[in-house]
């Protein structure tokens, strides 16, 4: 069926305008008893991933899995004539990833079995749960980092000085307890050293970044050191503008992510994808401002390792909660803390195989500020 098929007559002869459906920021698709798409709005096609004409004419399940509830509720519309809902259900497909929505599905009047399906997304009320976690998790690591500053490491200094004065007067046989007493010291203060960058409350200064210059500067760093064997994968959208941020701390955000993605263990030749994309969608309160800004710049890490254990899911961006051998478990929930500061916001989806981190930014809103894309390809 053609678009304009689905305008209808309100009697006047006038034409009900599909610019209306095309307003409409939730997703909504015409489909047929067989599931097959007849009509998709503009929502749609940023729900689903791919333009208008790839939808129309398609069957529903290449694009959403058969097992969901959405196909019984179809089932359900087209069998009793009435409407139905269903809020918190969750569509997952290697297509359009994992979608936390409330369905609305209704019959279209005079259209010979047409259901109207209405896709609210709800993953942006649960992200915004989940960034209040995260920044709640950051605090906590900021007033323990200050505290261990202060309580710590003058302690610290002390035992250290005393073991090198005690290295003076022993044995040589029983120096080497003295030098444990000198590496282990030094190790904690070190990792001190590291959750100090919590304590750290000083607005940052921030101004206009091109991400994909950080990016790149981020893959050859890794390239050059612990991803020398894993093959990056880049998909940019070179039209982006630039990010309102603070160019080392995202390069530390960045590094932080492609470093965990290399390390996680896989069963297959590594690969890594750095992805950008801009998606309206989520609002947060940039600290220091009243107003909330949108966060419509996407920044996309995507590994092929075993995925996020379950034990973890839940806590990832907490301080100290690691799977790895060696880990200190304070690098995500550093990169946590930075996106917290830049007003952002983080969220991931795992599963065996694919794993994937989105870091959404703000936009630089200065006027003055340029905004002209770069080349992925062009170094900082």
């Amino acid at each position: 069926m053609a678009l304009h098929s689905l305008k209808r007559s309100n009697g006047t002869g006038e034409q009900f305008p599909t610019a209306i459906l095309d307003s409409l920021s939730e997703a909504v698709v015409v489909v047929d008893a067989s599931g097959h798409i007849h009509y998709a709005n503009l929502s749609a096609e940023q729900f689903f991933g791919v333009g208008r004409a790839r939808l129309v004419g398609h069957p529903l399940n290449e694009f959403v899995p058969e097992d969901t509830p959405l196909f019984s509720l179809l089932e359900q519309v087209t069998t009793t004539g009435g409407a139905v809902a269903e809020n918190g259900v969750t569509l997952a497909s290697p297509r359009i990833g994992n979608r936390f929505c409330a369905l609305r599905l209704s019959p279209v009047v005079d259209s010979d079995g047409l259901v109207a399906v209405s896709l609210v997304e709800q993953t942006i009320a649960r992200n915004i749960d989940r960034q209040m976690s995260h920044r709640s998790a950051a605090r906590s690591v900021s007033a323990l980092a200050a505290m261990l500053a202060h309580e710590v490491k003058n302690p610290l200094s002390g035992i250290r000085g005393a073991a090198q004065l005690l290295e003076q007067s022993v044995p040589d046989s029983e120096r080497e307890l003295t030098s444990l007493i000198c590496e282990e010291t030094d190790r904690i203060v070190a990792l001190v050293d590291r959750m100090e960058a919590f304590a750290d409350g000083r607005p940052i200064e921030r101004g206009p970044i091109n991400i994909h210059q950080v990016l790149n500067h981020v893959r050859r760093l890794s390239q050059n050191g612990f991803g020398k064997n894993v093959r990056f994968v880049e998909t940019y959208d070179p039209s982006l503008p630039d990010v309102h941020g603070d160019r080392d701390q995202l390069i530390q955000v960045f590094l932080n992510l492609v470093k965990n993605a290399c390390e996680v263990p896989g069963d297959n030749e590594r690969e890594i994808e750095l992805s950008t994309a801009f998606k309206h969608g989520l609002r947060l309160a940039v600290p220091g401002q009243q107003a909330k800004v949108n966060l419509p710049l996407v920044v996309s890490v995507r590994d092929n390792g075993r995925g996020v254990s379950d034990e973890i899911r839940g806590h990832l961006f907490d301080a100290f909660v690691t799977n790895k051998p060696t880990g200190t478990g304070l690098g995500l929930a550093l990169v946590a803390k930075i996106i917290n500061d830049h007003g952002g916001a983080i969220e991931f989806d795992s599963e065996p195989g694919r794993t994937t981190f989105r870091v959404m930014l703000p936009l630089q809103l200065s006027s003055s500020a340029s905004q002209s894309p770069v080349s992925p390809g062009v170094a900082p």
